[in-house]
């Protein structure tokens, strides 16, 4: 059993040109709100409860829950900040409510077709606080590349450049909620910074490779391919 949780506080910078008046996980695609998407694909997975953490146009997204989701079988709860506090701020405020063993968390502006209970069920053999989903990619630059080793330990992050062949952080973590990763952190954190670069550095940080459907609707171009891409991958 695991609950998740989704990052969906963002101020979408990069989407104003094309959606300015909702935060990014409300961006409308294929007619329907990006988040709609994300929880058609993980109703089936059947988490215990989804925590929603939101800052940004909150009400937008809460109001949008309450009046349209009342059928939906998996309870959904929020967490919202006054004040931003980075991306590991919102992780631990989110994971107060959280009450499974285990914490899948995604972020509300990308889809990565990761098989979740397989992820979990990875992370708990793993041995390893944190497991990351990688996606294998082909001639980028706009991600960074994550090194694995062959006992599947992500050993470091490199920045973004172009890259012929490599990992990437695919945006889905498991967490083991008993391990107490972040209870020591203040309230305002960086997570990449805080946690996913130390924790890497002494082999604490696991890797599960992937070769679902990946996109992040954070640029206008990838958003325009959203909308037929993410119809034809999910089923609502």
């Amino acid at each position: 059993m695991f609950d998740a949780v989704i990052l969906a506080g963002g101020l979408g910078t990069r989407l104003r040109s094309v959606v300015s008046d909702v935060p990014k996980c409300m961006a409308p695609v294929g007619g329907r709100p990006f988040l709609e998407w994300l929880l058609a694909w993980i109703e089936p997975f059947r988490p215990g409860k989804i925590v929603l953490s939101l800052g940004y146009l909150s009400e937008t997204v809460t109001d949008w829950v309450q009046n349209t989701l009342k059928d939906y079988p998996i309870p959904i709860e929020w967490v919202i900040e006054d004040t931003p506090l980075g991306t590991g701020g919102g992780i631990k405020l989110a994971l107060s409510k959280v009450t499974a063993p285990r914490c899948v968390i995604l972020n509300g502006d990308t889809f990565f077709d990761v098989d979740l209970n397989a992820l979990c069920s990875f992370s708990e053999k793993a041995v390893t606080p944190l497991t990351i989903a990688l996606k294998p990619m082909e001639r980028f630059e706009r991600y960074g590349s994550v090194i694995l080793d062959s006992g599947n330990r992500i050993t470091s992050f490199n920045e973004k450049r172009y890259c012929e062949k490599g990992l990437i952080n695919g945006g889905v973590y498991c967490i083991d909620c008993g391990a107490g990763l972040l209870t020591d952190k203040p309230d305002r954190f960086s997570f990449e910074k805080d946690v996913l670069e130390p924790e890497s550095a002494v082999g604490r940080l696991s890797g599960f490779i992937s070769e679902g459907s990946f996109i992040d609707i954070g640029i206008p171009e990838d958003y325009a391919l959203a909308q037929t891409f993410l119809p034809a991958n999910i089923k609502l």
